[in-house]
């Protein structure tokens, strides 16, 4: 492998003691950091929206924290560490949680952050956030006491909830900006491509095609912070252009491997040039191949696992991945072994088994050699994701499957599967987070499908012994239940095949040696970027 693969620690819910967590930058270099400097920082590709309110895309999880921050982060053992809460408490029962807010913290156009922001954006992140629909389900109630503090009310316990309060999962927004906005409305409101924020760093301009500038907030709440002047987040959809770029110390950071795999041995060898495999346990990387079951020939299982079949998983880890990865046929991401049921395997390499279940479901080849017709597409996120869909096509072809390939831009991309829905199969990635929860219960559970929503239920699965299963696990405590809840539901899956599970990605981030404090906590690239600093003569 290329990188060592990551630990991934289980968070142990904290007592119902009130706990005052050391700061992040405890974790930081003891030397005093130099100010100022501009950090070009490459995320690619561009976000379809700066605000991680309504979408989860990994461009919009890298660039809203610096601007929008979260009640929580997390550091590398997922243990929770202060942001715009400074003390936190769980009752016993799980069904109370009560945080004292940060005093003296401004918003980005000077209105004071209060409790009340903290209520309306949870109330608006269980209505328009893909994975906020499951992880608020069992939250009432926000009650606002006074000014500093917001107290959660659940119906059921959430067991994963203190593990999902980070900046690029649940940002906390301005209820002043948003108040008059109605919610069908939120994902198209302003502050999405412009946003108000309490963070380190305040919007400056989006140039569509080309950068985002973020500049430092001269009024952010931690004094002496952030210490960069300037943030200037590039967009470059060329592999090779983003390669050379580091190379010639054009670029400085990039994370969830920013330059293609296959140039990755040489970058790193360069004397310049660093490579992070941490800061990736709160995503639980995972590759998918999404069936839409609204396709009359995708309906038919036999047809599902046909394919399935078609699939030869080290040759995608090996040839697709540059080995950076592990072969994960569950639901649930390897990276996640807590949870995951050893005895699912993938379905074998064998095109004579899927002719044959082709045949048995009536879809004959016809003079031509051709059975059906499917359109493939593929997420835009990694340029792995097309070599997939390529391998996938060239594969149907041998079984008399005609696929053509419809490649889009990564906004165009979300607008065609989980819009307009004009997809058969697509090469996706989900997202594990650290919570089956959180992650994984968003693409199977029935009530998530939901038109125009980003990395939701896209396959229009439904069954509800599986919706029974999920809902059980997201507010059962008895550890060994919720398991057995979880191993239960992904034999459901791997025997009906909504989806094709196929690798769990490594991730690494590449920076030039200047830069300092990139990754100190296990939200990696995705944290607010505070205590980023550069010094000069390192790279």
């Amino acid at each position: 492998m290329g990188v060592n693969r990551r630990q991934f620690n289980q968070l142990l819910l904290l007592s119902t003691a009130s706990v005052l967590m050391p700061s992040m930058g405890a974790l930081a270099a003891e030397e005093k950091p130099p100010r100022g400097g501009t950090l070009n920082f490459i995320v690619e590709p561009e976000p379809p929206t700066i605000l991680a309110l309504a979408h989860t895309a990994g461009g919009t999880q890298k660039v809203s924290p610096k601007i929008t921050e979260g009640l929580l982060a997390y550091d590398f053992d997922l243990k929770p560490q202060p942001q715009l809460a400074t003390e936190w408490s769980v009752s016993e029962d799980g069904l109370t949680y009560t945080f004292r807010l940060r005093p003296n913290v401004k918003w980005h156009d000077g209105k004071s952050f209060t409790s009340a922001d903290v209520a309306y954006s949870i109330e608006l992140l269980k209505q328009v956030h893909p994975r906020g629909r499951g992880t608020f389900a069992n939250v009432t109630a926000v009650e606002t006491p006074d000014p500093l503090t917001a107290v959660f009310r659940l119906s059921k316990p959430a067991p994963y909830l203190l593990t999902a309060l980070y900046a690029a999962e649940s940002p906390i927004v301005p209820k002043h900006v948003y108040e008059n906005t109605k919610i069908a409305d939120v994902p198209t409101n302003q502050n999405g491509s412009a946003p108000i924020g309490t963070g380190p760093f305040i919007f400056k301009e989006w140039v569509r095609g080309s950068h985002i500038i973020l500049e430092r907030n001269p009024d952010y709440w931690d004094a002496g912070k952030p210490y960069l002047d300037q943030i200037v987040v590039r967009f470059v959809p060329d592999g090779a252009a983003r390669a050379a770029g580091f190379e010639t110390g054009e670029f400085d950071l990039g994370g969830d491997n920013p330059i293609p795999l296959a140039d990755l041995e040489r970058i790193k060898a360069l004397p310049n040039i660093g490579i992070e495999p941490r800061g990736y346990a709160t995503k639980g990387d995972q590759t998918q191949l999404i069936f839409n079951l609204d396709n009359e020939y995708l309906k038919d299982v036999r047809v599902r696992r046909a394919i399935a079949h078609t699939i030869d998983l080290n040759v995608i880890l090996n040839t697709v991945w540059y080995g950076y990865g592990h072969i994960s046929p569950t639901p649930i991401s390897v990276f996640l072994p807590h949870y995951v049921d050893p005895s699912i395997k993938p379905y074998t390499f064998d095109m004579k088994a899927a002719e044959q279940l082709l045949d048995e479901a009536g879809y004959k080849r016809g003079a031509n050699g051709i059975r059906f017709r499917l359109r493939l597409t593929h997420n835009s996120y990694n340029e792995g994701f097309k070599r997939v869909a390529e391998y996938l096509k060239q594969n149907l072809t041998r079984i008399g499957i005609d696929a053509t390939i419809d490649s889009y831009d990564f906004s165009t991309y979300i607008q065609k599967v989980y819009t307009e829905r004009a997809f058969d199969v697509t090469a996706e990635y989900l997202g594990n987070q650290f919570d089956p929860t959180l992650g994984v219960q968003r693409i199977y559970w029935s009530k998530n499908f939901k038109i125009g929503l980003p990395f939701s239920n896209a396959s229009h699965y439904a069954n509800p012994e599986v919706d029974r299963l999920l809902e059980a696990a997201s507010v059962e405590i008895d550890d060994a239940k919720r398991r057995q809840e979880f191993n239960d539901f992904q034999k459901i899956i791997a025997d009906e095949v909504p989806v094709v599970n196929l690798i769990a990605l490594e991730n690494v981030t590449v920076f030039n040696k200047r830069v300092k404090n990139h990754t100190i906590g296990a939200e990696g690239v995705q944290a607010n970027f505070a205590e980023v600093y550069i010094k000069e003569g390192d790279g």
